[in-house]
């Protein structure tokens, strides 16, 4: 879709006001694939059809289900470099810096998912070189009014295990908004922010653990059922979505 558009951009945590004519206003990176880009890197799309975003896109994968490209990057571990332990509204609009690590937000999440159909894939990389993946058919987010609640369903195993087994369902959660199934308070006890049960099997936007730390219990960016170990963090996380045809 074009048109003539005048907006605040988005990229990292600055914003700045823009005036463009005719400007292609992709609602996500499988627009930007399909308008014939190829190469991964930083594109501009409208989850929500009018508010720009910069957000990572991923052209090409590894694995047996790349017969297209197109996957919108809305998690990325990979150095340590951005603190993840934060309060409910920067998980709700989104933070980092999309060259590194950054979490997109809850609402744009929501606004890809409320209307199209998306599958998701979870890239995994540990300090030995070693690399896996979990794949699912079906993802989505609902709106905030419902907490953000996850739907994901429809796995097939790349080596990695299904760590997000038993979490279709749950409301997002972070320290200072407490939605899961437990007595206890996940995100301020695992120090994260996810759609945790009670607890965990994964954590991705927990402490960055530079490969098996056991000093702090399951507090790291672990992925239980690859490593089969809650102490042992990743040395990079990316968590993407693909829209279905």
């Amino acid at each position: 879709m074009a048109m003539t558009v005048c907006v605040a951009a988005l990229l990292s945590v600055f914003t700045a006001s823009v005036c463009v004519a005719d400007v292609f206003m992709p609602a996500d990176c499988s627009d930007v694939y399909k308008a014939g880009e190829s190469d991964s890197g930083i594109y501009t799309i409208y989850p929500a059809g009018d508010v720009p975003v910069w957000v990572y896109c991923h052209m090409v994968s590894d694995g047996k289900d790349e017969d297209n490209g197109g996957w919108t990057v809305f998690q990325r571990r990979m150095d340590g470099s951005i603190n993840f332990y934060r309060p409910w509204n920067q998980y709700k609009r989104g933070f980092g810096n999309v060259e590194s690590e950054y979490w997109l937000g809850l609402e744009n999440m929501y606004q890809l998912t409320r209307n199209r159909k998306y599958m998701l894939r979870v890239d995994l990389e540990d300090f030995e070189g070693r690399k896996g993946f979990a794949l699912y058919s079906s993802f989505s987010v609902g709106p905030e009014s419902d907490g953000y609640k996850l739907q994901v369903s429809g796995f097939t195993d790349g080596g990695a295990g299904d760590s997000l087994f038993g979490y279709n369902g749950q409301k997002f959660s972070t320290f200072d908004k407490d939605q899961d199934a437990s007595d206890t308070n996940c995100a301020k006890r695992f120090l994260g922010g996810f759609w945790y049960r009670a607890c965990h099997s994964t954590n991705p936007n927990g402490v960055y653990l530079w490969g098996e730390d056991p000093t702090h219990y399951a507090i790291g960016n672990v992925w239980y059922t690859w490593k089969k170990n809650l102490a042992v963090g990743l040395k990079t996380i990316r968590m993407k979505i693909r829209r279905v045809s």
